[in-house]
């Protein structure tokens, strides 16, 4: 049974012809058999099919430029990401437009709907924190169902069908936690944001995990969960005053530098009475006082992968839509906030 707003995906399934082939008959493309073009615009009639203006304006000519959606520009690893971008696409001979949804699903909703009318060839994302709280995917499915390609990097949906890079953030908090209980740490706090994170959601798996793997219970109290990744000072601060610990981890570089800084506004020694560990390998964590040990996201490798995935699918010529997801490892960065 055929949806009421039919999609070029499925008049492709119905005629059993790939998504280029509807794309390319629809179009009058010479590339497609009289027979072929007219069976695909004759049922495109019979179903009222509307093209998607989003995609259509995308299809219709190769601008040579990526469109970059990220949350936001405080996190250092979304400019490493960036960079990456930057570095493989202009290398390539694409240019790089970058929009910020600074959190929000309406502004991210927005900028796809701005970029998309003729400007770019494909989009790379990392989704913001709303769009992952409500759930809601349908302008990210209205563009992939059209063929148009996305990269999802960083913060990604299983319900999207399309390229993704990740780091292993399971991994990265397991390790980062499993060392710190190596240097005789036992009340390891967690400062993290709530689970519709995809990322945090990962990280947080990871330290239960790791507490678990070394017979250590898992503590509500150790464990403080913030809306977003913006900074709350109050809610750390109020989480030192009332949390017997003696390690954190951080899942972000900017929660971990505030958390040195009311550790020795507190009276502690960092590393000696409390170890911290954040995320991201950033100029905080490396010109901290002392300098953080951090789970190292590659944001540039990130960056290029993600670029190269989305200027290969925008080229290739074929029919395949076979759709992978890169999964890189972290690297644990060992500084002075932690006893090396």
């Amino acid at each position: 049974m055929l949806k009421s707003k039919i999609t070029l995906k499925d008049i492709a399934r119905e005629l059993e012809v790939s998504v280029s082939t509807v794309s390319k008959a629809l179009k009058n493309s010479e590339e497609i058999s009289r027979d072929t073009k007219e069976k695909v615009q004759a049922f495109a009639r019979l179903y009222n099919y509307k093209p998607n203006n989003i995609a259509i304006s995308l299809k219709n000519k190769r601008t040579k430029n990526i469109g970059v959606v990220i949350p936001d520009i405080v996190h250092y690893f979304f400019n490493t990401v960036v960079r990456g971008i930057e570095k493989y696409a202009n290398a390539k001979g694409y240019n790089v437009i970058v929009c910020l949804s600074e959190e929000s699903f309406d502004k991210e909703v927005i900028n796809m709907e701005m970029l998309a009318n003729g400007s770019i060839d494909g989009f790379i994302m990392s989704l913001s924190s709303e769009t992952q709280a409500k759930k809601d995917y349908n302008h990210l499915k209205e563009v992939t169902q059209q063929g148009i390609p996305v990269v999802l990097f960083d913060r990604i949906t299983n319900e999207v069908d399309c390229d993704k890079v990740v780091i292993d953030d399971q991994l990265g908090a397991y390790t980062a936690t499993q060392k710190l209980l190596q240097q005789g740490r036992k009340r390891v706090a967690l400062i993290t944001t709530d689970d519709y994170l995809s990322v945090a959601k990962s990280r947080t798996e990871g330290y239960t995990k790791a507490l678990l793997d070394a017979g250590i219970p898992v503590r509500d109290e150790l464990i403080l969960k913030l809306p977003t990744m913006e900074m709350d000072e109050e809610a750390i601060r109020d989480f030192f005053n009332n949390t017997d610990m003696d390690a954190i981890l951080c899942v972000n570089e900017i929660f971990a530098v505030f958390s040195i800084r009311i550790a020795m506004e507190k009276g502690f020694k960092v590393p000696e009475d409390i170890s911290i560990i954040g995320f991201t390998d950033g100029m905080l964590a490396k010109y901290a006082n002392p300098s953080l040990t951090v789970v190292a996201q590659h944001g540039e490798r990130m960056g290029e992968i993600s670029a190269k995935m989305l200027i290969d699918k925008v080229e290739d010529e074929s029919d395949e839509e076979i759709f992978q997801t890169k999964i890189l490892e972290p690297t644990l960065v060992l500084r002075d906030s932690t006893i090396n």
